[in-house]
């Protein structure tokens, strides 16, 4: 497959006259921009994408995609070709010269559908996105070579200026998603500040196509004796294709260490002077931990990179994009269909904000471990590396790029706290854990393809249904130890008893799961009242104490 395909310009039909104002507008195609729409698209919301070129991303940039990502992407309908093009991992190996500290399993326990991470560059991720969106030619019009060059807001809208290579249209839309990247041209064009702390240190990311036996593991090396001094990293990736980090120094010059003549001595010093191998991609950056302030600005909404940025090392930017997109999606669908208020929206600030907070804090600490700058932060990373062969408090310590988790949206007002104390599960604000399960008539199968896309009642069962009545009119997914007749319900059955154990169930507890598949709510027994109250909470109403959208 070409990492490369151009895809067509169309000239849309505002340069023929068509009118009418578009419900959401995506600035951006690439791996956000385009969950962005596919998600809306489920929902039924047309959307229009705008991208002022004509092909995916050039070279591999973000490599890995976690296990959280790729669960939206099943609900997308896209999961699991991304899983079988991708190199699939777990295990991560962390070396302090030519000795090995110590080795980590990101999922030791069986029983998940997805693995930990996938392997997978960027420009596959874009190419079966924009073959997916293509799923959905009367919702979703993705437009290239339409450059966004102009927008006004006012108080229910936005006008976009727009410039084709037939001239330029203007382009009315009630919501716009800015997923224009690190540079985001309508951050910039808004006028909005982009605070945060740059580091010095360079590093160099270089893509070499080769045939060689490294296992597929994350590699890290601090001080390695083929890079003396600094670390490296080196990832597998599909297609023969493997990604190697070289830190390089802050006094590096960027132009000279990306020449082909500088970059391959520091390659074949790791993979070996015999083995043949071909430089595919490489770039020099510097690492910056930045967000905006606020992520919701009127009708304009900022999403992964647009609104935050973090450093390559523990996966966390693109991740971190796509829970952006699960995130905002579903309270965007209910704002459009007039079923919840427009101050729902805030409620992505509120809890997305927190989850750039969290990857910029784990950003900034595996900066700081890593490229230590004072006489303090050295003695204690030394003494970390010292220690970390042989002590485990040692290797806690050690930070070689805290890996992308799900974020907690424990605290939202969009949560409703546990009334009664129930001690382990699933805590409400939290990511829901997939478990295997068997649907009525024994079929194997996954919890969270019953989780997800619509608020939903999840119940465990003992040796009889649960009393449902008066419960809210909500799709019901019942889970016991064996097959019950629960009418009006999806009956999906535990017999090992593993999403009993994940979700710290027993019978009658019950979860109400929001749309992203975050858990709202969860009481010990059905409670209708509860449910009523923490199912208004999680639109934005009755006492949710989300603030009305600028």
């Amino acid at each position: 497959m070409s990492p490369t395909p151009r895809f067509p310009y169309v000239p849309p039909p505002e340069l023929a006259g068509a009118t009418g104002r578009r419900p959401v507008v995506v600035i951006g195609s690439g791996p956000v921009g385009l969950t962005c729409a596919i998600d809306l698209a489920t929902r039924g919301v047309p959307v229009v994408v705008l991208d002022d070129d004509d092909t995916v991303a050039t070279g591999s940039r973000a490599i890995c995609w976690a296990k959280r990502t790729l669960e939206i992407w099943d609900r997308l309908g896209v999961g699991s070709r991304m899983v079988e093009t991708g190199v699939t991992w777990s295990v991560g190996r962390v070396f302090h010269r030519d000795r090995e500290l110590y080795r980590f399993d990101l999922l030791p326990e069986s029983g998940h559908r997805r693995p930990a991470f996938v392997n997978l560059q960027q420009y596959y991720v874009e190419r079966f996105l924009i073959e997916r969106a293509a799923a959905f030619p009367d919702l979703i019009d993705l437009r290239w070579r339409n450059e966004v060059a102009g927008l006004t807001q006012s108080r229910d809208g936005v006008r976009l200026e727009v410039t084709t290579p037939d001239g330029p249209y203007a382009l009315e839309a009630a919501w716009v998603i800015a997923a224009d990247g690190a540079r985001s041209p309508t951050r910039t064009r808004m006028g909005l500040p982009f605070e945060g702390q740059r580091f010095e240190e360079r590093f160099l990311i270089a893509d070499v196509r080769m045939k060689a036996d490294f296992p597929t593991e994350r590699l890290f090396w601090f001080e390695p004796t083929f890079h003396a001094g600094q670390s490296a990293l080196l990832h597998r990736q599909p297609d023969d294709v493997f990604r190697i980090d070289f830190q390089l120094g802050p006094d590096a010059d960027p132009e000279r260490e990306r020449q082909p003549e500088r970059v391959m001595p520091r390659v074949r010093a790791i993979v070996g002077a015999g083995t043949p191998v071909e430089l595919a991609w490489c770039s020099v950056y510097a690492f910056r931990c930045a967000r905006l302030e606020r992520f919701v600005h009127g009708r304009v909404v900022f999403v992964g990179d647009s609104a935050h940025v973090v450093s390559p090392f523990g996966a966390r930017g693109g991740n971190g994009g796509v829970q952006d997109a699960d995130n905002l999606c579903w309270k965007l669908a209910l704002v459009l269909a007039g079923e919840a208020p427009e101050g729902l929206i805030d409620s992505y600030d509120v809890e997305r904000g927190h989850g750039a907070d969290e990857n910029i804090l784990n950003s900034s600490r595996t900066t700081a471990f890593m490229t230590p700058k004072t006489r303090v932060e050295r003695l204690f990373r030394d003494g970390v590396l010292a220690l970390a062969a042989e002590a485990p408090f040692a290797r806690r310590l050690l930070n070689a790029g805290r890996l992308s988790r799900p974020c907690s949206l424990a605290g939202s007002p969009l949560q409703t706290p546990d009334g009664v104390p129930m001690p382990g599960g699933v805590a409400p604000g939290s990511a829901c854990p997939d478990a295997p399960v068997r649907d009525g008539a024994g079929r194997p199968g996954w919890l969270l393809d019953h989780l997800g896309g619509a608020f939903t009642l999840l119940v465990f069962a003992g040796e009889a249904c649960p009393d449902l009545a008066g419960c809210a009119d909500l799709p019901r997914v019942v889970v016991g130890p064996r097959p019950l007749d629960c009418p009006g319900a999806t009956m999906l059955v535990d017999p090992d008893g593993v999403a009993a154990a994940r979700y710290g169930a027993g019978p009658g507890t019950t979860y109400l799961i929001r749309p992203d598949a975050h858990v709202a709510a969860r009481f010990p027994a059905p409670d209708p009242a509860g449910l009523a109250r923490s199912l208004a909470r999680a639109h934005g109403r009755a006492d949710a104490p989300v603030r009305e959208a600028a």
